[in-house]
Parts: C-alpha cells; sequence; structure tokens
C-alpha cells in the first residue's frame, strides 16, 4: 500500500482527492490548517504549510510512522505528495494590501516549497529506486493573464517554473514531479468571486465548463500511477488555455 501525503486536506479540492485516493487503495496522511467538523476518514495534521516547523514535522511524524510499518505486510514508504494547500485574492493590484499579497506568495508558492523541500527527503528515503510522484497546482489563471488576478497568477506562476526545476533534481531519482493547472472549479476558492466574473474565465478556455473535482483527481491519480514514470516537469492545464 502505498502512502500519499495531501495538503489542503481538510476541505474543497484537497479533500476530495484525499478521499479519492483512500478509495482507490492508497494509504493517504493529510495536512491541513484546520480539522473538518466531520471524520475525515484519514489521518489529518493540523498545520500551515507557511511554517516551515510544522512541515517538517508533519513529514518527520510521516518517517517514524514508515518506519514502524515497513515489516507489516504490504506497507511501502512514502510514493507521493499532493500539494492542494492554497488561496487566492481577486483584486485589482492597487485594491490588494500588501499583507495579502505576502499572504498567497506565502501559502501557494513558499508552501509548496517547504512540502516539496521536506517530502523529496523522505521520497528519495522510501522510494530507493522505484521512484514517486510530486503533484503540484497552478491555475490557468497564469497563462491568461487575467486581470485581478495578478498576485494570485504570479505565485502559480512561480510555482510552475519552481516544479520544473524539481523534475529535474528528482528525475535522476526516478521521482516525478508536475503541475495540474485547472479553470475555475466550484470550491471554496471561488468565494467572492461572481457567477459573471467566472463565466468570462470558462469562456476563454478551451473546453467551456467548470471543471469538477473528479476532473481533478482523474489527473492527479494518473500522474500518481507508476506507469506515469515518463511524465515530468510539465504543466497541465485542465480546461485548455
Amino acid at each position: 500500500m502505498k502512502l500519499i501525503a495531501v495538503t489542503g486536506a481538510g476541505a474543497g479540492l484537497g479533500r476530495h482527492i484525499a478521499q479519492r485516493a483512500l478509495e482507490q487503495g492508497y494509504e493517504v496522511a493529510g495536512f491541513s490548517r484546520s480539522k473538518p467538523g466531520k471524520d475525515p476518514g484519514f489521518p489529518l495534521t493540523v498545520g500551515d504549510v507557511t511554517d516551515h516547523a510544522a512541515v517538517a514535522a508533519f513529514f518527520a511524524s510521516l518517517r517514524k510512522k514508515g518506519a514502524s510499518c515497513q515489516k507489516e505486510s504490504g506497507k511501502e514508504g512514502l510514493w507521493g505528495i499532493v500539494n492542494a494547500a492554497g488561496i487566492a485574492s481577486m483584486n485589482l493590484l492597487p485594491a490588494t494590501p500588501p499583507a495579502t499579497m505576502a499572504d498567497v506568495l506565502k501559502v501557494n508558492l513558499l508552501g509548496v516549497m517547504h512540502c516539496c523541500a521536506e517530502g523529496a527527503k523522505l521520497l528519495l528515503r522510501d522510494s530507493g529506486r522505484k521512484g514517486g510522484r510530486v503533484v503540484n497546482f497552478s491555475s490557468i489563471a497564469a497563462p491568461l493573464a487575467l486581470a485581478g488576478e495578478s498576485v494570485y497568477a504570479a505565485s502559480k506562476a512561480g510555482v510552475e517554473t519552481f516544479t520544473r526545476c524539481l523534475a529535474r533534481e528528482l528525475a535522476p531519482f526516478n521521482i516525478t514531479a508536475n503541475v495540474v493547472a485547472p479553470g475555475p472549479i466550484a470550491t471554496g476558492i471561488l468565494r467572492g468571486l461572481s457567477q459573471e466574473q467566472i463565466d468570462a474565465v470558462v469562456q476563454r478556455q478551451v473546453v467551456r465548463r467548470m471543471a469538477e473535482p473528479e476532473d481533478v483527481w482523474n489527473l492527479v491519480r494518473f500522474l500518481l500511477d507508476e506507469r506515469s514514470s515518463m511524465i515530468s516537469g510539465e504543466i497541465i492545464h485542465l480546461g485548455g488555455v
């Protein structure tokens, strides 16, 4: 049983991915700012991706857990990291407070860096020569250069370049790193946007409909698969740009 670490697993897209991974036979360890009211069905550690010490402690706990479970039949070490934690700020740049800019960059970019840095240490130890997977998230806001999303788009563009570099660093160890970049999805991150604003973005996609969480999981599942070992350093846009 392969272990997948999922950030942002307490709600929204991250929770959907974690639950679907569990249903597909993966062992799941979640990381989230807060615990949901209902038991998610998998271990969930409360912490902030911007807090390096908390991220390091989370992956250290997985390392200890893996060491104690290695002798159990069917148990494997960490196989994949899915960085689904993220926040958005939809506003024109002059109206965006500096604190908001910092928060978006810290969560969406620095948080991904923290999780990849600490998670990669464990992937390298546990994967041996079998490989591993990293899946990060961007958005079509980056290639479409959407007005009112300059800070958010910049944070996601940073994730894309970071992941392409990371893919080259991890390739010698048979670990892939890719980016899933969806259009609008019906999750809490769209809170504050009008339907008219959402529709305007959807109309710029190749496939002119909103994505469902299951559409995203279908791609994440594919990238996590052992057979996807030749796909790395890619930015895959759901909906097309």
